[in-house]
């Protein structure tokens, strides 16, 4: 009997001992939180989707004020609500380009060879590790829309060749679809980079292109008409860098006999006909 009354006894005790050190740690020891964190937080779009390089709204709420980032930095909200952030907190907006999901690779149903017959589950992800989709290219795209499922903010569609189109108004540049993609074809890039190599086949010459009509060859001529140290090749594919000095222009594209490396207009490519290459070359 005198057990069961001393247990409790003890516990409770206990309790009230604990409960009076975790009162008097807050009380000296907690940190006081800025109102306006919450406030800007409740201004901001609430996507959470790490676009700005936080966690979420709350995180970078919290950097607006601190003065670490900018309200530009959120490249889901308005420019309206931009502004009401930094006129809230009398700060500046800044300025912060625009970046987009840019898919490397233009080799859809039309252009790839399929060896065989994908059967099984409507994911790029299980086609991968199955049997690669029947596609011939296993550095393609796999055409089964995973990244357009993943975008929460429905910027990418399939086209007819059952390739990913990337909508550059609605695209937020969160990054869903690089994630989402088991190859690897999506990348964020400014939108201000117009040359665009869509291909990820590390083939060359007639191993590449017998696999797909817009495979790069890995020619290298990309490389030699571009100024400075633009384009590199690199496992038989041109990398664009653009601190390698030297503009970039459409002119680069030209002399591509697969079209494989694009020049941008926004959102839309610049396509050369082979005809004119061949004649501006000749």
């Amino acid at each position: 009997m005198n057990t069961l009354i001393i247990a409790p006894g003890i516990m409770a005790g206990l309790g009230l001992f604990f409960g009076a050190i975790l009162a008097i740690a807050y009380r000296f020891l907690r940190v006081a939180s800025d109102p306006r964190v919450e406030q800007v937080d409740d201004l901001l779009p609430g996507s959470n989707c790490g676009a700005c390089g936080e966690p979420g709204c709350a995180g970078f709420a919290e950097k607006i004020v601190t003065g670490e980032l900018q309200p530009s930095g959120c490249t889901v909200a308005s420019s309206e609500v931009v502004e009401a952030i930094a006129d809230f907190l009398g700060v500046d907006a800044g300025r912060q380009e625009k970046k987009v999901a840019r898919l490397h690779c233009a080799g859809g149903a039309g252009q790839a060879h399929q060896v065989a017959e994908y059967q099984g589950f409507d994911s790029c992800r299980a086609a991968s590790i199955i049997s690669g989709g029947g596609k011939g290219c296993s550095f393609g795209c796999l055409g089964l829309a995973d990244c357009r499922q993943a975008c929460t903010f429905d910027a990418i569609h399939m086209n007819n060749d059952h390739l990913p189109v990337v909508d550059i108004d609605k695209c937020t540049a969160c990054g869903d679809c690089v994630g989402a993609c088991p190859r690897d074809l999506f990348e964020i890039l400014p939108l201000s980079h117009n040359l665009l190599v869509q291909c990820k086949s590390i083939l060359a010459g007639e191993d590449a292109r017998v696999l797909c009509a817009v495979a790069c060859d890995a020619c290298g001529r990309c490389a030699a008409d571009a100024p400075g140290k633009l384009i590199r090749m690199e496992d038989n594919l041109p990398q664009v860098d653009y601190s390698g000095g030297g503009p970039a222009t459409p002119e680069i594209t030209f002399r591509c006999p697969t079209n494989a490396i694009q020049w941008l207009e926004g959102q839309q490519f610049s396509q050369q006909p082979q005809a004119q290459s061949e004649e501006r070359y000749a």
